[in-house]
């Protein structure tokens, strides 16, 4: 029972963390397409509500630093992101995080840029669905290949 709830736990924390890698673990562990799939889903939606919960705080924080440092506002990369949002809203944001960002990463983006937490929520709860279907079946696809019998 314990090493199937651990099996469990690794996926869902994986999910929270890097959300790519969530589905390759959750398929190396022999557990079933669908509930990779929500445990992948269920981990990134829970860094979303916690991340989205103290974001104000933390963004507040951030900046405040950042001004008793005296570094700009904007860095290059900064300026990326903002226009990508002034380009694709936070659809965009929500699109590009699981890939690109970590769940971690886009929810903090997003709170930094002021979107409101309904928002936020919304829009990473489909791009995660998305992703986390496109991914465990990618998986799914590739499981025949040596690094996953690796960990088997």
């Amino acid at each position: 029972m314990l090493p199937q709830l651990l099996k469990y736990a690794s996926v869902f924390l994986l999910g929270m963390v890097k959300f790519v890698a969530a589905p390759v673990a959750g398929i190396a562990a022999g557990l079933p397409v669908g509930l990779i799939w929500v445990l992948s889903v269920a981990g990134m939606m829970t860094t979303v509500v916690l991340i989205s919960s103290v974001g104000k705080m933390w963004a507040l924080h951030q900046r405040r630093k950042r001004e008793a440092k005296g570094k700009p506002l904007f860095s290059r990369k900064s300026r990326r992101i903002v226009g990508i949002f002034r380009r694709f809203g936070m659809a965009g944001i929500a699109f590009l995080t699981p890939i690109l960002f970590s769940p971690i990463g886009g929810t903090v983006i997003a709170t930094q840029l002021h979107v409101p937490r309904w928002r936020i929520m919304l829009h990473m709860l489909w791009s995660a669905v998305l992703w986390g279907a496109a991914f465990t079946l990618l998986a799914v696809k590739f499981s025949h290949l040596p690094i996953f019998d690796h960990y088997r």
